[in-house]
């Protein structure tokens, strides 16, 4: 099994100017964000102090990074493209796109953050340092020794003053007219509440250090210290958040996408641009919503209808498969257990089918893991988190279990395939174990629309490879996650653009789709607060197959599947217009 791409000669000329500039601003990067450097296992040696600190989210480091994106523009543009390779125009194309973007859109709109996804408000049910930190710190800060510990404890102490400045941030937005919906207020206020009732030496924060420092063999009383931080520094943060936010959902109304925003009609329409790195329009979105779902929804009802099940909408059929008690697992710590060790099954099962399709894998492990309790009820359905570049740490597929009725069997291989292999994992771990792209495009860039169209391009795979042979309900499971992500398509644009409200988005996904209405509420609330991130899901998929099927078309009996997949991962995440002129340049040589 191969498992890396050879590495480039030495590289020369602009090529070599070219990279010295990107691995430059990699460093950078891994020196401006903690978090970043601890992700990758680099908060260690020279950058050791790294490990005591947490990002700087405040208003200045704002405006400081953007200054910084547009000094890369100018050194970016300063390189000679003519005389670069193709690899290296790929890279050149790609990260000058980023920063464009960021500078472009950071000059545009002021507040939340404009990076590759929009997210209007700094603190929601997604976002701010309350809901991320406590998870970063559990799950990425690794403690090996009392040093590792005491950065533990600097790091706590610095999540208040993060707290602080996102309610800095948040009063100077809400100042300006940018007031999030009502209930996105109430689900924020109801995750902070749930953190400031606990006793504070049950919560996330002093359990995880208490339990590290115990299996290292670390002697001390870390439990009693970081108690006393989140007692008298933590918790009382978390105060003046809950307060803030208390007084935003004074002025919320129910309802309001981001066209009751200032200029909220071109924020959307650059959100959709941001998030689907295309230039589709959201009337265009909406449109091929529309056509996929009807198509889509044909194709299940020819395979419920050779099941047997005939009566109703396929929406409704689906429904009605959602809770066969054959398809449910228990409510109960057990049955959450079986259901994750039924997904890792599915997982060898999918490594199994890969060499047909590929010749290049991963070396890095991917496991499955329950979203963690204290973040489940704003946190997504599901989330993959890349390995830690030095092997520390695995990657890992999140699935939230806080309903189990949220996740049938049949869905589960489909559910696998996506976050895992050949979708999320392997496409991230070969882009980090890359050898001859630049570090930058390793670990240090991703686009929504890329990573998650080859992850619904990957579920076709999957069912080309024959993942769901003699498994129609299986096929089901797969056609129904394709539907899911058209529905989001006219969802998503019917919430911010043809201004729905949370019950008419909630009502549109349970009819199409037959998931449950907890569920379907909980990604529509999603929308509201991450505006047309899911557009980048079918859009991405809908160009991700085009790109194959015009390789295929153009090269004919020379088409190789195996070198096709090559050429598209092993250069790394793109922007989809990137993708587009990459394959084309790909065929070129081929031909």
């Amino acid at each position: 099994m191969a498992t890396a791409a050879p590495a480039f000669a030495q590289l020369t000329g602009e090529d070599a100017r070219l990279r010295v500039l990107l691995d430059q601003m990699f460093e950078a990067r891994v020196d401006e964000s903690p978090r970043f450097a601890t992700s990758l296992g680099r908060d260690k040696g020279a950058r050791v102090a790294l490990k005591s600190r947490l990002d700087d989210n405040s208003s200045a480091a704002k405006a400081r990074r953007l200054e910084q994106a547009r000094g890369r523009v100018n050194e970016l543009k300063a390189v000679d493209r003519n005389k670069l390779s193709a690899a290296s125009k790929v890279d050149l194309d790609v990260v000058l796109y980023s920063n464009e973007q960021a500078v472009r859109n950071g000059d545009k709109y002021k507040f939340g953050d404009v990076g590759g996804n929009f997210s209007p408000y700094v603190i929601s049910q997604r976002d701010g340092a309350y809901a991320s930190v406590p998870d970063f710190l559990d799950s990425q800060h690794r403690v090996a020794n009392a040093a590792d510990a005491e950065a533990y404890l600097s790091r706590l102490s610095a999540f208040a003053r993060s707290m602080d400045n996102d309610v800095a941030r948040q009063r100077a937005d809400v100042a300006a007219g940018v007031v999030p919906p009502d209930f996105v207020c109430d689900l924020s206020l109801g995750q902070m509440v749930a953190l400031r009732n606990q006793s504070t030496d049950r919560t996330i924060l002093v359990t995880s250090i208490a339990k590290k420092t115990a299996d290292a063999g670390i002697s001390g009383d870390w439990a009693a210290r970081a108690q006393k931080i989140v007692e008298t520094e933590v918790f009382t943060a978390l105060d003046r958040q809950i307060a803030a936010m208390k007084a935003v959902r004074a002025k919320a109304r129910p309802d309001t996408g981001v066209w009751s925003l200032p200029g909220g009609d071109a924020y959307y329409a650059d959100a959709v641009k941001a998030s689907t790195t295309t230039n589709y329009t959201p009337q265009e979105v909406h449109q091929l919503g529309l056509d996929q779902v009807a198509e889509i929804t044909t194709r299940l009802d020819g395979i419920l209808r050779a099941q047997g099940m005939t009566g109703g909408t396929v929406a409704q059929r689906l429904a009605r498969l959602n809770v066969d008690p054959g398809q449910v697992y228990p409510a109960s710590d057990e049955g959450r257990a079986r259901m994750i060790a039924d997904l890792n099954v599915d997982v060898a099962a999918l490594g199994r089918l890969l060499p047909k399709a590929f010749s290049t894998l991963p070396k890095a492990t991917v496991e499955v893991r329950r979203v963690p309790v204290f973040i489940q009820d704003g946190a997504a359905n599901g989330y993959y988190q890349s390995a830690a570049l030095d092997g520390s740490r695995p990657a890992a597929f999140y699935i939230n279990l806080k309903e189990t009725g949220d996740w049938p069997r049949y869905n589960l291989k489909t559910l696998a395939v996506h976050e895992t292999i050949p979708g999320h994992h392997l496409q991230i771990a070969l882009a980090q174990e890359s050898t001859s792209a630049p570090m930058l495009r390793r670990a240090g860039f991703g686009f929504s629309a890329f990573s998650e169209g080859w992850a619904l391009y990957a579920e076709q795979l999957a069912d080309e490879l024959g993942a769901y042979d003699g498994d129609p309900l299986g096929q089901a499971g797969y056609l129904q996650s394709l539907l899911s992500r058209a529905a989001r398509l006219v969802t998503d644009t019917g919430i911010h653009y043809k201004r729905w409200g949370r019950a008419q988005a909630t009502r549109y996904m349970v009819d199409t789709i037959g998931n449950t209405a907890s569920r379907a509420q909980r990604e529509v609330e999603r929308y509201f607060s991450s505006p047309a991130q899911a557009n980048s899901y079918k859009v991405g998929h809908t160009v991700w197959a085009r790109v194959r099927e015009e390789a295929k078309a153009s090269l004919g009996t020379k088409f190789d599947l195996k070198a096709y997949h090559n050429a598209v991962l092993l250069s790394g995440a793109m922007p989809l217009t990137v993708l587009e002129r990459h394959v084309r340049d790909w065929v070129a040589t081929r031909s």
